[in-house]
């Protein structure tokens, strides 16, 4: 393994889908949603603690609302891994930062690797094993790997990813040029990239040596880059909102994407919860739960001694979170942003959020 693979986790969302558990000082990558009791963030840490060697290695960009949390729920994490965004800029800021910062650190020739705090990882040692081949084609050559997620089932809430030639075998896993990115797509759409076996869903997860990057926004986003280099995070404020995907993937000659399957979930709303869960129960519960008539539903509650009670329902979440009790349909869980939108509104709901 190529221990200079420096690990850095993109922590700063919101995750306004998982409300009322998901709040502005409680956000989702600090939950635990599949029952182990470790939040998503610790659960990246500990799996990214691999691939780096150990801790030490492992940065996290989050915002300043957050510092706090991350110090709680990563007591080992060195502070100065803990770089802290006064405002939400969106991935491609971020990764210009934080790569520019471990590049003083490491040198450009330092492998840097960018991951989202909030996946489910199934299969930790293919996990290991995509990440390492991966590590050792951005020490090879030129290039931004990123990792396509081989889709299980046409969704619309992915982006996805098409592979183009291969060239190359890195820890016998197959690595592609990338054709393109494609954002979400309708479901008549998605069925065909998968029927065309050349498309993956996007992981959000890129590796590449920090050079290599540092140059390629250089070209293609002079506006992030430039500001950053000159004023450090103190820059933020005159930066445009930007994903990299928009900002850099989508424009540079280096992308390559490797096809992986080690069992992935992006957790994007509560039906994720169903996806990882369900059993052969009539329902998903993490919570106590008095049912009659009921099936098809996702309960959860955060106190002990909270009691959820139902009649006759079907195919509806049911989360009940100190002082707020969200019951929604399953279809429309994409709904909650705008309730939380609506509540943001209206100064008497603030305590909500």
């Amino acid at each position: 393994m190529d221990k200079s693979l420096i690990p850095v986790i993109l922590a700063g969302g919101k995750g306004e889908r998982f409300w009322p558990l998901s709040r502005k000082h409680r956000p989702k990558q600090f939950l635990s949603l599949d029952g182990s009791g470790k939040s998503l963030l610790q659960a990246t840490a500990d799996r990214l603690s691999t691939p780096a060697g150990n801790l030490e290695k492992v940065w996290v960009v989050t915002s300043e609302l957050l510092a706090d949390g991350v110090r709680e729920q990563l007591p080992n994490l060195p502070e100065k891994n803990l770089l802290l965004e006064p405002e939400g800029r969106d991935t491609a800021p971020a990764l210009a930062w934080a790569t520019l910062e471990i590049a003083k650190v490491y040198g450009e020739d330092a492998i840097v690797g960018f991951f989202p705090a909030d996946p489910w990882i199934d299969d930790l040692a293919q996990f290991q094993a995509t990440i390492e081949a991966a590590t050792q084609m951005a020490s090879a050559k030129p290039s931004i790997v990123t990792l396509g997620i081989t889709p299980s089932y046409p969704s619309t809430g992915y982006g996805y990813i098409e592979q183009g030639e291969q060239t190359g075998t890195f820890g016998d896993l197959p690595v592609y040029k990338v054709t393109r990115f494609t954002e979400k797509p309708d479901r008549e759409t998605a069925q065909e990239f998968i029927e065309t076996g050349r498309f993956s869903w996007n992981s959000g997860i890129f590796i590449f040596r920090a050079g290599v990057v540092l140059d390629e926004l250089r070209t293609y986003a002079p506006e992030i880059i430039g500001p950053i280099e000159e004023k450090g995070v103190a820059a933020y404020s005159q930066l445009q909102k930007q994903s990299i995907d928009y900002a850099l993937m989508e424009k540079t000659k280096l992308a390559y994407v490797l096809p992986a399957s080690f069992g992935w979930d992006d957790l994007g709303d509560w039906n994720a919860i169903e996806r990882l869960l369900k059993k052969d129960a009539e329902n998903v519960e993490l919570a106590t739960h008095v049912g009659m008539d009921t099936k098809g539903a996702i309960l959860y509650a955060s106190g002990e001694d909270e009691v959820i009670v139902t009649i006759g329902l079907e195919d509806v979440v049911v989360v009940r979170d100190r002082n707020v009790t969200l019951i929604v349909k399953k279809d429309r869980t994409q709904d909650i942003k705008q309730v939380v939108k609506m509540l943001d509104s209206d100064p008497k709901f603030k305590d909500l959020l």
